[in-house]
């Protein structure tokens, strides 16, 4: 795509359209109450949270992209003066309240870009977006994959985010007489708030900035600032740590809960510390889920494996709003492109996702002569046969686990390191010809 059209979370620059996926900050880096560059194409409810993110903001600025739905946006090339007709779809991304994928296509041809996102395959929600995208698509051939490759990396497996709301729940229920303090940011995680306020029968305490957030959102009866109502509070992830947590124990018996993908920063107790006691350990199968992407069965009683304890008074669960490696890995199985570039670059842990799954868009590339008619049998064939044999993550999952934690390969622009508790600083996506991978 030619220099100067379109931009992607990304707002730095000059462009004629700017699109954001969603509005957590690392993705608005740049963007502010007054801002006058040009239109912002958005999602519905990010446009109903973006007074409250950005007071002051143009709203006349703000064009919703209703979910599931072509919109076409007239631009002209800046290059030769000549109009052209860029076509966008907004995808539920699964990832956070508001929060898309966009799938452009054009005279450039089509493109993908995923922002965050969880591709969890259990749910209906998640099935409903698989039938969306495959609509969406269907003879068009992706050309690239812009992807969110946070956990692009076989050592990151975690089940669904309903199992690990259940051990959330379990969690809970085994400490009757402890206050509990739950770490999230400014936006995300509500379903798992909405789910122990449901199981439990209680309100959740939450910061009066965040209250205002659930009230946007439509939940009125379920949160409150009044922590007499409630031994559950949701805090900023950024106080949540071991001396607020020890603090709190001098005053009254506390326990923290990180839900998060990224392994929490205290390392886990040894001596064989014991996690759970009976009611826990008898209401879960360990056996009940794996990191197969879409292959694996899930039980609603979960599986205890993937909770650590790091510190007497924490737990780290793995509740995640990005897609693990199975699932990303499921994701490029499906959408097939011919490129993909990873939009998290900036990651001690980064790893182009052409390492492990170049394979796959290369597998594609063979069908690029064959009439569009062909493509579907194309990709049915390829799918079949990758489900079967090629890429799965068996047997060999564990050596290449073991490489991938301390491979560096030279002239490739890979480099990955043992996970850091830094935290992740990701970069959007300015779409032009010369655009290429950090």
């Amino acid at each position: 795509m030619e220099k100067g059209l379109i931009s992607v979370d990304r707002w730095t620059g000059h462009s004629q359209a700017y699109f954001l996926t969603h509005l957590h900050s690392d993705h608005t880096q740049g963007l502010s109450s007054s801002w006058a560059k040009g239109p912002i194409f958005c999602s519905r409810l990010t446009a109903k949270l973006f007074p409250f993110k950005f007071p002051g903001f143009n709203l006349s600025l703000l064009r919703l992209l209703p979910i599931g739905t072509w919109h076409s946006i007239s631009l002209v090339s800046p290059s030769s003066g000549s109009s052209s007709t860029l076509q966008v779809m907004p995808i539920d991304a699964h990832h956070c309240p508001g929060s898309v994928m966009f799938l452009f296509r054009g005279e450039f041809g089509c493109l993908l870009y995923t922002g965050d996102f969880r591709w969890e395959t259990t749910s209906k929600r998640a099935e409903i977006g698989r039938t969306m995208l495959l609509n969406a698509l269907k003879d068009d051939v992706v050309d690239i994959l812009y992807l969110d490759n946070t956990y692009c990396n076989p050592s990151y497996a975690f089940p669904s985010r309903a199992i690990v709301a259940q051990q959330v729940i379990d969690i809970i229920v085994s400490h009757p007489e402890h206050d509990i303090i739950i770490g999230i940011d400014s936006l995300g995680k509500e379903d798992l708030l909405l789910h122990i306020s449901h199981e439990l029968k209680i309100k959740i305490w939450v910061w009066p900035e965040r209250l205002q957030t659930m009230h946007l959102l439509g939940f009125h009866d379920t949160f409150t600032t009044k922590t007499s109502l409630t031994r559950v509070r949701a805090v900023p992830r950024y106080s949540f740590s071991v001396e607020t947590l020890e603090g709190l124990n001098t005053m009254r018996p506390t326990i923290g809960i990180m839900p998060s993908g990224l392994p929490w920063v205290v390392r886990p107790l040894e001596n064989g510390d014991k996690l759970f006691g009976s009611l826990l350990t008898s209401r879960y199968n360990r056996s009940k889920w794996s990191g197969n992407g879409g292959n694996h069965t899930e039980k609603p009683n979960g599986n205890l494996g993937s909770v650590e304890k790091f510190h007497k008074y924490i737990y780290s669960v793995p509740y995640s709003d990005h897609s693990c490696f199975a699932e990303i890995e499921d994701f490029v199985k499906l959408v097939l492109p011919t490129n993909m570039k990873g939009i998290v670059s900036s990651s001690s842990c980064y790893v182009d996702p052409l390492y492990y799954f170049g394979r796959l868009c290369g597998a594609y590339q063979s069908a690029q002569s064959l009439p569009h008619n062909k493509r579907k049998e194309r990709v049915e064939r390829l799918l079949a046969v990758n489900n079967k044999n090629t890429f799965r993550c068996g047997a060999s999952a564990g050596l290449e686990r073991k490489r991938a934690m301390t491979v560096k390969v030279k002239n490739s622009g890979i480099h990955v390191s043992r996970m850091s508790a830094l935290r992740r600083k990701k970069r959007g996506a300015k779409i032009e010809e010369n655009d290429r991978p950090n």
